[in-house]
């Protein structure tokens, strides 16, 4: 096996401490959740730590940062597979299936609480959401102009928040009723979702 290169062992090193520090924001909450214990949780030193993060709000940004890839690659993957309804059913339902897991809950719950009191925080998820809500926008328009519609900018921005108030809804309702029945809930957001986008009042 061949050595890791020392980009590649950096990128591992950041990657352990996210995990780590995505745990101890779940268990801990945010001002709960010292570099200390997050250094313990990573197994390394918390100098190690303040080597590839200034602070916890940088490994925030860091951890945003990441969920935006991954939103941005769902994305991706929607304008694909809509091609076909059975596609972006398949897409979707995963999609949602992510959303309603208690652990990616609980984090991405705990940001969104921070930012409420924390400005640094809340400029680094508000300037990450608009970059997701442009491509979702931009994927939108495009799936929307397959099926032979041609639609104003503020009905795709209505899109984007209804798809967007869906799966942020999702997170909350996986917290306060963690009995839902998924299937039937995923059964109806998927219908919601397939109307919007090949319906003529969408």
């Amino acid at each position: 096996m061949e050595p890791l290169s020392d980009c590649t062992r950096a990128d591992a090193r950041r990657q352990q401490i996210l995990t780590a520090a995505a745990r101890c924001f779940c268990d801990h909450g945010f001002h709960g959740a010292s570099i200390a214990q997050i250094s313990k949780v990573a197994g390394m030193s918390p100098g190690h730590i303040y080597h590839y993060f200034d602070n916890k709000d940088a490994i925030i940004g860091a951890i945003v940062a990441q969920d935006l890839e991954h939103r941005l690659a769902l994305t991706e993957i929607l304008r694909e597979v809509a091609n076909t309804r059975s596609g972006l059913r398949t897409h979707v339902a995963q999609a949602i299936g992510k959303q309603l897991d208690s652990d990616t809950a609980a984090l991405k719950a705990e940001i969104v609480a921070e930012a409420g009191r924390n400005p640094k925080v809340a400029e680094i998820v508000r300037k990450a959401d608009a970059v997701g809500r442009r491509g979702l926008a931009a994927a939108i328009r495009e799936i929307r102009q397959r099926s032979g519609f041609q639609d104003d900018r503020a009905t795709i921005d209505g899109m984007v928040e209804l798809f967007s108030a869906l799966f942020g809804g999702l997170l909350l309702r996986s917290i306060t009723n963690p009995t839902l029945d998924a299937g039937a809930l995923t059964a109806r957001i998927v219908r919601i979702i397939e109307a919007t986008l090949y319906e003529e009042n969408g």
